[in-house]
């Protein structure tokens, strides 16, 4: 009997979190380089620049640790 391997849920909020992580890093950056008149209280810790790349390790973990894989067919 064949039955099919599910993907972990885990996968996806894996990839979420890593689409998020290369936006808001990508703005943050973005934010760091263009020196925008409009400036915040805090605007010189730059924590869209950190968040972005939390968020991006995180997801990086995820993808990589609930990666599907397959099993060996041989048995």
């Amino acid at each position: 009997m064949h039955s099919e391997e599910q993907i972990s849920i885990w996968f996806f909020i894996g990839l979420l979190l890593l689409a998020y992580g290369i936006l808001i890093l990508g703005a943050g950056i973005y934010d760091w380089s263009s020196h925008a008149a409009s400036k915040v209280v805090l605007s010189n810790l730059h924590s869209a620049v950190w968040w972005g790349a939390l968020l991006l390790l995180l997801g990086i973990v995820y993808c990589v640790h609930f990666f599907p894989r397959r099993k060996n067919s041989n048995s």
